[in-house]
């Protein structure tokens, strides 16, 4: 039995096994090679990366990003959507028909641009993402910036001293007994915060007084537009924000080193007095009073900075455009982490708008997004080809 067995080779006998074989063979390829319905080109991209051997090329590279994939393709996006923004115009969308002769007249509609937001937290401000912010709002690319109480003083405080280049892995008791303080891989002495009470106490006893004697009336963005004036240093993207008009909003300002040296200001000379009720109105303002506007966001990090944006959008029953860069994730209920969809549920940013997220550290990111966007136009270089 055992012999016969053998010699059928265990195919289940014959011409019957070869049948099971054949079915079974096309059951795996129908499952493998399930049918494939065609994909529009015009929706969906080839993928293909940039080729050097045409040469190095910015501009080309940057372009490339749509097509390549992954995070690359949400930069990609990005870059379209930030340049969708700065491009917009009221002559782009069809007057209504009960709109009056100035929304009618062509140059007046082709003065109407989008309103743009920029949020960032502090630790960018105390990295090298400073000069391109700077950049920014030197040439007067955004409206309205908002940040953490870091993203103001650390922008003072490199007017005054360095921060210098470190380690992740450097121990920080050994960094503490050097009085060296850590920022990832950046160190800011404490000297440099010695220097930067040094500038500051003089300035708020100085608005001490005309809080007393002219009964100004303090909020935290006319704090940070007189440190803005006070500093005087091209350096400083508080100087030309100061210096270009546009709002700084910082709504917790205590929440750092300017924090500390209101509280040793107050111990010493109380008094001053600073209102955060005036400034919601204002930055709610921003997005409620834009008219007949777009507007569009563009958040770096989480946290305040993105929250507070996003929320006086919703005054307004969201913004047209939003572009996160940011590493956190949604898994933990962090508006964070949160993706623009979850921002559509609250108003926050339309249904209808462009949003992308670029999941990435914005060091990397926010440059390269600038170079094809904000400072392609400015240095009228060309348009970024995808």
């Amino acid at each position: 039995m055992y012999q016969e067995e053998m010699e059928g080779g265990g195919g289940g006998g014959g011409s019957g096994g070869e049948q099971r074989d054949q079915e079974t063979l096309e059951s795996v390829r129908s499952a493998l090679f399930k049918t494939s319905i065609s994909l529009d080109e015009k929706r969906f991209r080839k993928i293909a990366g940039y080729d050097f051997n045409q040469g190095l090329d910015l501009l080309g590279l940057l372009g490339s990003f749509s097509s390549t994939g992954f995070q690359a393709s949400n930069l990609g996006d990005a870059i379209e959507v930030v340049n969708e923004m700065i491009d917009w115009r009221l002559s782009h969308e069809a007057p209504t028909e009960d709109c009056g002769e100035e929304e009618r007249n062509t140059a007046y509609r082709e003065s109407v641009g989008c309103k743009i937001f920029l949020g960032f937290t502090s630790n960018l401000v105390s990295s090298g993402i400073r000069e391109t912010i700077r950049f920014i709002v030197q040439h007067h690319m955004v409206e309205v910036l908002v940040t953490t109480a870091g993203g103001i003083e650390e922008d003072i405080i490199k007017c005054l001293a360095p921060t210098y280049k470190g380690d992740f892995s450097l121990p920080g008791a050994h960094l503490r007994s050097n009085g060296l303080n850590r920022i990832g891989n950046l160190l800011v002495p404490n000297d440099n915060y010695c220097k930067f009470e040094d500038w500051i106490m003089p300035i708020l006893d100085q608005m001490l007084l005309e809080q007393t004697t002219e009964n100004v009336v303090w909020t935290p963005s006319k704090v940070i537009a007189r440190l803005g004036k006070e500093i005087n240093d091209e350096n400083s993207y508080l100087y030309w924000a100061y210096k270009n008009g546009v709002s700084v909003y910082c709504p917790a300002l205590t929440d750092g080193s300017l924090g500390d040296m209101l509280y040793c200001h107050s111990v010493r000379h109380p008094g001053l007095r600073i209102d955060i009720v005036q400034d919601i109105r204002a930055m709610n303002g921003e997005a409620v009073h834009v008219g007949l506007r777009k507007t569009g966001i563009i958040i770096l990090g989480g946290g305040l900075p993105k929250h507070h944006i996003c929320n006086a959008n919703m005054f307004r029953n969201g913004a047209d455009y939003a572009v996160y860069i940011n590493t956190a994730q949604e898994f933990d209920g962090s508006d964070s982490g949160a993706q623009p969809d979850e921002a559509i549920s609250w108003g926050k940013i339309r249904g209808s708008a462009k949003t992308i997220k670029v999941h990435c550290d914005a060091t990397l990111a926010f440059p390269l997004l600038v170079a094809a966007t904000f400072a392609s136009k400015f240095h009228k270089i060309g348009n970024i080809e995808s």
